[in-house]
């Protein structure tokens, strides 16, 4: 019989790497195979035992929550060629501020590691124990968390320090004045919206923590996807055409670390579908009602309501970057021709 159960340490576990991770003289997580490859970090263990969780699950009779960053086909501005169209007429700070914001939100990321996850099992019928929602507390977030904001006490640096790094391959250090992300890039719930009001409110919190960041996550591999266009241009960065083939390289390892999260976020959900919760009357509620439920209204902000917010704040921040250009008239004719 497969294990399903696993200690902090077993989950935090890393391969066993011939060459370490280094990029411009800066330490980076994971590291190269005998073969070259790159590995992931803390992915010895932790990748097996999602194959055992997913195995459990579908003898259960569940699936993994089926959803994928298709979900976000909609438009995005500026689109890749809309981009292009800037880089190509000399406008290229909204890009680097890209990459820098990116960098800034992945650190953010880290707190995942410090995340209080309240007693699930306490409020769900079903033994979690062997189960991967029953190891969020034990390795499975720290890994996560730290994966994104790396461990800069040891001077190992996560995807944080892999977009810092990839941007100053490709522009150069300091081309441009430092710039901040927004404060909030999920759904805003602070207005004490319940959704899921017949089940204790932190334990909804966990619901929309899971849902808003499996939303970030596609949100992030679309927007990776793209980057790497962008950077392997052969009409781009010709000064440096060498040093951002380089930095799309370095994308690809995050796109390949970032596997895991979407394939846990997707695990965690369709175990939370497959369980039994306790209503705050005494009942219980299916795992699915609620999960589907959530999803839902998050499926409407994050392809409807945010998209709408996000492009009408971009295009004035664009519109205001290309007044300024010489050809202004010139090159908002041609970047509205790409969208």
């Amino acid at each position: 019989m497969a294990k399903l159960s696993y200690t902090r340490d077993e989950l935090m576990s890393d391969h066993d790497y011939s060459t370490p991770h280094v990029v411009s003289g800066t330490r980076l997580h994971g590291g190269f195979l005998a073969n070259g490859s790159y590995q992931p970090p803390r992915a010895l263990v932790r990748e097996p035992a999602m194959d055992a969780w997913e195995a459990a699950l579908r003898s259960r009779g569940g699936a993994p929550f089926s959803a994928s960053a298709d979900l976000l086909d909609g438009a995005r501005i500026p689109n890749a060629e809309q981009q292009l169209v800037l880089m190509r007429n000399g406008l290229t700070q909204g890009f680097w501020n890209t990459l820098t914001i990116i960098g800034k939100i992945e650190a953010r990321g880290r707190f995942l590691s410090e995340l209080p996850i309240p007693d699930l099992q306490a409020a769900i019928v079903e033994d979690i124990s062997t189960m991967a929602i029953g190891h969020l507390d034990k390795g499975l977030l720290d890994a996560h968390g730290i994966d994104e904001g790396g461990q800069p006490d040891l001077g190992i640096g996560g995807h944080d320090a892999m977009w810092f790094a990839l941007r100053d391959l490709a522009f150069g250090p300091d081309a441009f004045p430092d710039v901040e992300p927004e404060a909030n890039i999920g759904r805003d719930e602070a207005g004490g919206t319940r959704f899921l009001s017949e089940i204790a409110q932190e334990i909804e919190n966990t619901f929309s923590f899971l849902a808003n960041l499996l939303i970030i996550e596609f949100r992030a591999e679309i927007g990776f996807a793209e980057t790497q266009a962008i950077l392997r241009t052969p009409d781009l960065f010709s000064d440096r055409r060498a040093k951002a083939e380089e930095a799309a390289e370095i994308v690809e390892r995050i796109r390949t670390d970032e596997l895991i999260h979407v394939r846990s976020l997707n695990l965690y959900l369709g175990e939370l579908r497959s369980v039994t919760l306790r209503t705050l009357d005494g009942g219980t509620v299916s795992g699915a009602e609620l999960v589907d439920r959530f999803w839902d209204g998050m499926v409407q902000w994050a392809t409807v309501e945010q998209p709408a917010l996000a492009a009408k704040r971009s295009i004035a921040v664009v519109q205001e970057r290309i007044s300024k250009h010489p050809e202004a008239d010139r090159v908002l004719v041609e970047f509205n021709a790409a969208a």
